[in-house]
Formats: C-alpha cells, sequence, structure tokens
C-alpha cells in the first residue's frame, strides 16, 4: 500500500492534471485558397497569426477532406476564387468551413473561433470600404473579467476535480482491499475472536485510511500550489472540515464493499463498476446541470458529486462552510447511512 499512498498522490496529480484538458491550442486549419488574390492572403495572414491555429495552406482542393477523415487536420477552409472581385464589388461571399464534430466539445470551440477571425476580418474591411465607421465598427465596448479563473487556466479547474477522485482512491479502494486481504490471510479471524464490537472494528479500519486521505489531500495541494500555482482562495479549515465528512462517506463505501466481497478481485471490479460510474457523473468534465433530470436525481446518491462542487467552491470562489451547508448535510446522510448499513452486515464470526 505505500506505492498507493506516497506516489499516487504526486503522479496522478503531474500527470492528470496536464492529460485532462479541454483547451484547444493547436488547431490544426487548412485553407483551401483558389483565389490566390491579395484579400485572400490578408485573410489567411489572420488565421496564421492566431495563437490558436496552426495553418497549412493549398491551392488545390483535391483529395482535401482525406486530411479530416484521417485526423491529419481539424478543420479545412475554403476560399472560393473570384473573392477578391467579390469584395471590390461589395457582394456578398460565401465562405466554406469544414469541422471534424466527432469531438463535440472541440468542434464547438473551432467554430467560435473561426467566426471571430471571420468577423473581425468583415469589420475592417467594411471600415476600408466606407461602408461603415470606425465609431461604428464597434457599437458596443464590451470588457470582458472572468470571476473566480480570471485567467481561465483549466488546470485550476481540473485540480480540484483530480484531488477529490484521489482522496476517494484512498478512502474507498484500499480500506476494502484491505479488509479482504486481512480475510483471505487468516488475520479477520483473529480479531472476531475478541470481543470487540463489530462499530468498534468499523471504527478502527476507518479511522487510518481517514488519516491518510486527509494527508494525500494536503500533498496534492502542496503540488498544485508550487507546479500549478493553484489559488486558495477560501479557507483551508472549511476544505478539510467538508473533507473530513466526505472521508467518512467514502470509507465506509468502502467497508461495505468489503462486507460483501470474497476476494481482492471482487474488490476491484465492483469498486471499479462504481466508481467510474460516480467519477463521469460527478461533474468533473461535463456541467451537471446540463446532464438529464434523472442523472442530476442520481447524483444525490453520489458522494464525489458533493465533493466535486464543495472543492472548487471553496478553493476559487472562497466559499465557506455556511455556502456549502445541503452538501454537508447530504454528505452527512450519506456517510451515515453507509457506515451503519456496513456495521449491520458485517458478521463477526469466527
Amino acid at each position: 500500500m505505500l506505492p498507493f499512498i506516497f506516489l499516487l498522490p504526486l503522479i496522478q496529480t503531474l500527470i492528470l492534471v496536464y492529460a485532462a484538458s479541454f483547451d484547444m491550442k493547436e488547431i490544426r486549419l487548412l485553407i483551401i485558397d483558389k483565389d490566390q488574390s491579395t484579400e485572400s492572403r490578408n485573410l489567411q495572414q489572420k488565421f496564421i497569426a492566431s495563437p490558436f491555429f496552426v495553418t497549412e495552406i493549398r491551392h488545390e482542393a483535391s483529395n482535401a477532406q482525406d486530411v479530416i477523415i484521417s485526423g491529419e487536420k481539424h478543420a479545412i477552409l475554403y476560399i472560393p476564387k473570384d473573392f477578391e472581385k467579390s469584395q471590390k464589388r461589395q457582394e456578398s461571399t460565401e465562405l466554406q468551413l469544414l469541422i471534424d464534430a466527432v469531438n463535440q466539445q472541440a468542434a464547438g470551440l473551432i467554430n467560435a473561433y473561426t467566426n471571430n477571425i471571420l468577423r473581425d476580418y468583415s469589420g475592417n474591411l467594411k471600415l476600408e470600404q466606407g461602408l461603415i465607421s470606425e465609431k461604428n465598427l464597434s457599437p458596443i465596448n464590451v470588457q470582458k473579467r472572468y470571476w473566480y479563473n480570471s485567467s481561465l487556466n483549466y488546470k485550476h479547474f481540473m485540480l480540484p476535480g483530480i484531488l477529490v477522485i484521489l482522496v476517494t482512491i484512498i478512502g474507498t479502494f484500499l480500506t476494502a482491499l484491505n479488509i479482504v486481504r486481512e480475510r483471505e490471510i487468516g488475520t479477520m479471524e483473529q480479531i472476531n475472536v475478541t470481543p470487540i464490537k463489530k462499530w468498534q472494528f468499523m471504527l478502527g479500519k476507518l479511522t487510518p485510511f481517514l488519516i491518510i486521505a486527509l494527508f494525500d489531500l494536503s500533498l496534492g495541494l502542496l503540488v498544485g500550489v508550487i507546479l500549478f500555482q493553484l489559488p486558495i482562495v477560501g479557507s483551508l479549515v472549511s476544505l478539510f472540515v467538508f473533507a473530513l465528512v466526505y472521508l467518512i462517506a467514502a470509507v465506509a463505501m468502502g467497508l461495505l464493499i468489503a462486507n460483501e466481497a470474497k476476494t481482492q478481485q471482487q474488490v476491484m471490479f465492483t469498486v471499479f463498476f462504481f466508481f467510474v460510474l460516480f467519477v463521469l457523473m460527478s461533474g468533473i468534465f461535463t456541467p451537471v446541470e446540463s446532464m438529464p433530470q434523472w442523472a442530476q436525481a442520481f447524483n444525490h446518491l453520489n458522494p464525489l458529486y458533493y465533493f466535486m462542487r464543495a472543492i472548487r467552491m471553496i478553493l476559487l470562489k472562497g466559499s465557506d462552510l455556511g455556502d456549502v451547508v445541503p452538501e454537508l448535510i447530504s454528505l452527512g446522510i450519506l456517510g451515515t447511512v453507509m457506515f451503519g448499513v456496513a456495521v449491520f452486515r458485517y458478521r463477526k464470526l469466527s
């Protein structure tokens, strides 16, 4: 278990925070320029100058769509012939944009970035042609300010979620694995012949893994602050109080699984089943509010959902315990019920 306790926080934090990202930093764009005019080259320069696009220029469209099918390019922009002439005659011009939409979120970002560049180019073109004045180029002056993650750093959004997964693995998986391992090697029978009560045994198994998980949470936060400049806006006391309640529920879940499992293999498969389900439904990647109503209702039984929501609120927004009281109460109820069922289901047989 030592590698799990000490190496898992470091490896998981260092690798997953970089890997689990929806940022589009290198959009591979192919521009088919059939006009080869001054204006078409001006439009090309808009994309070349953008930090989001890696642009390739071609003048022939033969087999162009194969680069999307093969995954070589994310999008293709067709500039038609007579592009410049149409502009000089002040006629509308149609451009065709083909986007690989296998990844829906990435396709949406590519479409938004491309439209922004085309809109900017169109506005400057109308200004040059005298169709609009500089005053009317942008009649509404929008000044953007993003709260709680002003730099839009995706790592600051993902790292708290990774820490939730980390402490869940420690609390649930290792707890269940430890008890079943003792049952397999026979030391459990030695405990069963003692006068220790069932709730005392369960509490004794809960406490050490709860402390280990809190240590790993502290280690993950330290790594996040040093390597990723994770902002800790809220109170660490509030965070650890909430984490303590959450870990009681997570460890109780591990105890409950261990009571029903006979071998370590059964533990691994059972934990994997619930873990994947709870993680994907927790909102680590996609907002829970965008899920169907039945999925949102299911999350009332998902401990990860409550901690995933609370840790981001505390670290990034500066929320205190008063702001996460509903989540805290729900977690307390889940933890109490699961611990009670685990005690009831534990068979103290020698």
